[in-house]
């Protein structure tokens, strides 16, 4: 008679592969979410065949295709404001930052009047306006 061996199975589960998966879906989206910058309104910029960017951007006034206005300071939200309080507004942050830019980022479909005003205003108060263009 012979002796049979009995191997036991264990039900465990490795954890490990598991881990390894959420780590690399968490590196994924974290990346992802640094990459891309967001931008709440929609504005479909015009094409420029140069290729130079500006290194600091203070503020960002933005035109969306209804004539709407925008203003923020450097990444932050971009709240509405009126065409008649966008000089105002503007030359109060320039008071606090004389080498500041302006961008400006102008829907391709709107009047060219609201982009005259705009560089009309940074011309009266010198100061520096970048007009923004897909790349």
């Amino acid at each position: 008679m012979s002796l049979k061996r009995r191997n036991k199975v264990t039900a465990t589960f490795a954890m490990s592969s598991m881990t390894d998966l959420i780590f690399l879906l968490l590196l994924f989206f974290v990346m992802a979410s640094t990459m891309s910058s967001p931008n709440d309104i929609k504005i479909n910029l015009p094409q420029a065949r140069a290729k130079q960017a500006t290194k600091k951007v203070v503020a960002k006034v933005s035109i969306d295709n209804l004539g709407n206005y925008f203003v923020g300071i450097g990444n932050a939200k971009q709240r509405p404001i009126a065409a008649e309080d966008l000089e105002a507004y503007l030359s109060t942050i320039q008071q606090q930052d004389s080498t500041m830019y302006i961008a400006l980022h102008a829907d391709e479909d709107i009047p060219y009047k609201e982009v005259v005003r705009v560089l009309d205003i940074a011309n009266e108060h010198k100061m520096k306006l970048v007009v923004a263009t897909k790349r």
